[in-house]
């Protein structure tokens, strides 16, 4: 009963955001964008990327509203919601530009509002007026993103899951020494909050590891265990799943009960405001993925990475809203899938690049029962950090790609000091996927083929006469805005 009253209020709530959301639209038209994926993907260079293009009148060919010189201006403004933490949109961009480093990664969800102001490609429409487009950015990580399936497991499902998971191949040496104190503490034990808090720890440790670019695995919920914010150190975040748990409920004062409260604190607490506040509002999507590191660490890396898009696909309102139903409740209309660092491959491997992808996205949807929101998928790399040549090697000409590795990265025992250039030639994708994946299923030991993944610093931009910065290279970003919001400008 006080389930259902709950999904009552949550719903209620949700609808009120809408019904006031939409009639701010009748004023003025507002996207909402959401922008996550999982970690290191790049999210915060993606966001940055997109608004420095849009300032600076970006070479955009593929954005029809830039390209056939439909856009008049755009511009930033204060963001509507004001207890949601800006998205620092300059400090990111002197990163970049000025500094040449990479920004920080997200760590918790912010905002920001960019509005478009541009000519409608619609005669009728232009009679009435210049059209105007708010595009509030919502970026968030894709960690948070993974724990929307807790809201329909209960304890008991969340523990059976996790300890399957941590007892795969790819994980139960990470996982032992959680596993094997977890089981010593029994579920029968009394409450104590010393235990509690070791064995939470470990989980923590476990699914650091399971992060790590050795093993880059992507399903990892809790995902505030991996970034606990303003919350470390509190109940909400100090649990963890427990082995071979019977059927019916918890003994009184065990640590059992503990656990299995903490976890329903940690769903009402962290998980349904962030649905109900911003993930339910949102109108289109994005989700990034480095599906080239998962490559790199192996066949179970990459069906980790299918597992993962599978609970994200699964955690979204898909499909069409009429008239109706768009007042109450929003519908995510269109997702684009990123397979970023395209630049990282050599142009050849980019169409590869993107049927692999392609394909995964395929696989996981199947999955999800995923059907009625437009999908895409795109290489892409939102801040180019590379250009491309060749070498000749025999008779054969090597296709190489050119940039200047970060401090400490290494090729072939060569430790590099940031600011020298090199070539390497980044290895090839397979040209076959179907072949690929069953390959993946029959060898596992053989299945990818590894990859030169070496980290680049941003590139260095040049600056026209009066000093101004062009805006920032990019593969494939304009095909990435015409998809998201291109039919929004048309």
């Amino acid at each position: 009963m006080v389930s259902t009253l709950s999904r009552f209020s949550d719903e209620a709530l949700i609808t009120l955001d809408n019904l006031t959301d939409r009639a701010g639209d009748l004023l003025r038209p507002t996207m909402r964008f959401g922008v996550t994926g999982l970690s290191r993907a790049g999210k915060t260079v993606f966001i940055t990327a997109l608004v420095h293009n849009l300032l600076h009148g970006g070479r955009l060919p593929l954005f029809k509203a830039q390209n056939s010189g439909r856009i008049a201006s755009a511009y930033l403004e204060p963001q509507p919601d004001d207890g949601v933490p800006r998205f620092q949109y300059e400090d990111h961009v002197k990163a970049l530009v000025e500094d040449r480093l990479w920004p920080q990664s997200t760590r918790a969800i912010s905002e920001l509002r960019l509005t478009i102001e541009y000519e409608s490609a619609s005669a009728w429409n232009r009679l009435f007026s210049g059209g105007k487009l708010s595009i509030d950015i919502v970026d968030y990580p894709g960690e948070w993103l993974l724990d929307l399936p807790l809201l329909k497991q209960d304890y008991r499902t969340f523990s059976k899951n996790a300890i399957d998971l941590a007892r795969s191949p790819a994980r139960i040496d990470l996982a032992e020494k959680w596993l094997q104190r977890s089981t010593e503490v029994g579920k029968a034990k009394t409450a104590d909050e010393a235990v509690a808090r070791e064995i939470s720890d470990l989980f923590a440790q476990y699914l650091r590891a399971c992060r790590s670019d050795e093993r880059a695995l992507s399903t990892l919920p809790p995902g505030r265990f991996l970034m606990p914010g303003d919350l470390e150190g509190s109940p909400a975040l100090t649990f963890s799943p427990l082995p071979d748990l019977e059927h019916g409920p918890a003994p009184a004062g065990s640590l059992w009960a503990m656990m299995e409260r903490r976890y329903e604190s940690y769903k009402s607490l962290v998980v349904k405001p962030f649905f109900r506040d911003h993930f339910a509002r949102l109108d289109r999507q994005i989700i990034l993925i480095d599906a080239m590191q998962a490559m790199n660490a192996g066949t179970e890396a990459m069906k980790d990475l299918e597992r993962a898009l599978v609970d994200i696909l699964s955690c979204f309102r898909p499909g069409n809203s009429n008239l109706l139903t768009s007042l109450l409740t929003r519908r995510i209309d269109r997702v684009l899938i990123g397979a970023t660092k395209a630049d990282h491959l050599h142009h050849e491997s980019h169409d590869r690049l993107e049927n692999l992808v392609g394909r995964l996205v395929e696989r996981a949807t199947q999955q999800a029962g995923y059907s009625k929101a437009d999908i895409e998928v795109v290489a892409m790399a939102a801040v180019r950090a590379t250009r491309e040549g060749s070498v000749k090697q025999g008779k054969e000409r090597l296709p190489l790609i050119i940039g200047t590795p970060m401090a400490g990265e290494k090729i072939e025992g060569e430790t590099f000091d940031g600011n020298s250039k090199t070539g390497i030639f980044p290895g090839d994708l397979p040209a076959d996927v179907e072949s690929f994946f069953q390959q993946g299923e029959a060898h596992p030991a053989k299945a990818f083929p590894h990859l030169n993944f070496v980290r680049f610093r941003p590139p260095e931009l040049e600056q026209t006469a009066e000093g101004v910065t062009l805006s920032l290279p990019h593969i494939r970003l304009d095909r990435a805005f015409e998809f998201l919001f291109g039919d929004r400008l048309a």
